[in-house]
């Protein structure tokens, strides 16, 4: 009388409401578990449609996922999308293994604030609520849920972004002469002069180096946080620098002492940079203390220096349009080169930068 069993097949209906009933009798005597309300729902959708419904846990979409993305994602993507979905399934513990319609909001908010209090900073958490919802999301345009458990859980204000700064002209000279002789000159020139990031500019190879041409000298890699091509003119302080280094073949590494170290760690690239600042007198301000699992994070690291790379071009009065090309690296392959028009606009751009001097 209240509920339709979507047939008009007398047999099969009157089948389906006394499948229903026994169901709901077992409830009321406390004996309806989940997995007999399973069992029972799918023996009912296979006498309606000939196939059985199928609950998928947690565990085996979300593996699944992380195999579709991972054939189109960057390394560095991929191991971002493990880490985090590997953090949620552990969190959930034995709920890993549930259907994903069991997970309700309550789980999503119990490993969200799992994160905060084992130290990870806002955006960190942030940008992992952003790919389990988004993981959910499919899930939810696939039919496998009705809701997706995440949309009730609100974004973290980070207080601490916008508080970055950028280096001076004369730290940056600083910094300069307290790694000359080392990889670390020339590292921190690449990242004054082109605003890679750090892992590219260790990763440099003099393959991807051309100096042969003064008018037009380019440094062409593909950045491993986007998998997108970067072409950026070579400014002539660096590539004075760079016609004074013994120069390799191919493949070799412009820094060798650099290449294949990890960012994190005691002994890895941003502590290496972190002593150098420590060495030319430079700190930043403490934007955040490190607790559990997270870490200390300062006003300046070396990633100032691609916002310093920013604010130079800003304050040359190069257009914003030019700056986003040269800072958004928007070629599609790091051999394609810009037109002649915008070539000659952000050599111009990159001409307009002062030099450092030491």
């Amino acid at each position: 009388m209240k509920k339709s069993t979507g047939t008009t097949d007398r047999k099969l209906a009157l089948s389906m409401a006394i499948e229903w009933e026994k169901a709901s009798m077992s409830g009321k005597h406390g004996t309806l578990v989940e997995a007999k309300a399973r069992t029972v729902l799918s023996e009912i959708l296979e006498q309606a449609t000939g196939r059985p419904l199928h609950f998928e846990s947690v565990a085996d979409y979300f593996e699944d996922w992380l195999k579709d993305k991972k054939s189109n994602a960057s390394d560095k993507t991929a191991l971002k999308y493990t880490q985090t979905s590997q953090n949620f399934l552990r969190a959930l513990g034995p709920r890993s293994r549930v259907p994903l319609s069991a997970i309700a909001p309550a789980d999503i908010r119990a490993w969200f604030e799992g994160l905060l209090k084992g130290g990870r900073a806002p955006s960190t958490v942030n940008t992992a609520l952003v790919v389990i919802s988004s993981i959910f999301e499919k899930a939810k345009g696939a039919g496998h849920i009705l809701i997706n458990p995440c949309n009730g859980i609100t974004a973290l204000r980070d207080d601490g972004k916008g508080e970055r700064e950028t280096f001076t002209p004369l730290q940056v000279a600083g910094l300069i002469e307290a790694a000359k002789g080392t990889d670390w000159e020339g590292a921190i020139l690449v990242g004054c002069f082109t605003g890679l990031r750090l892992k590219d500019i260790s990763e440099l190879i003099w393959a991807a180096v051309d100096v042969s041409n003064p008018k037009r000298s380019f440094i062409r890699v593909i950045a491993s946080k986007t998998g997108k091509g970067v072409a950026v003119p070579v400014h002539p302080d660096l590539q004075q620098w760079l016609q004074s280094q013994t120069q390799g073949i191919a493949n070799a590494p412009i820094f060798s002492s650099l290449k294949g170290r990890p960012s994190g760690g005691n002994t890895g690239l941003s502590a290496q940079f972190k002593r150098l600042m420590g060495k030319a007198g430079i700190s930043g301000k403490r934007l955040r203390t490190a607790v559990g699992a997270g870490r200390n994070t300062s006003s300046l690291s070396f990633h100032s220096l691609r916002h310093t790379f920013t604010s130079a071009m800003a304050n040359a009065g190069v257009p914003e349009d030019i700056r986003m090309l040269l800072t958004g690296h928007a070629t599609k392959s790091a051999h394609k080169i810009y037109t002649h028009h915008e070539a000659d606009q952000v050599w111009n751009a990159i001409a307009a930068l002062p030099g450092v001097a030491v």
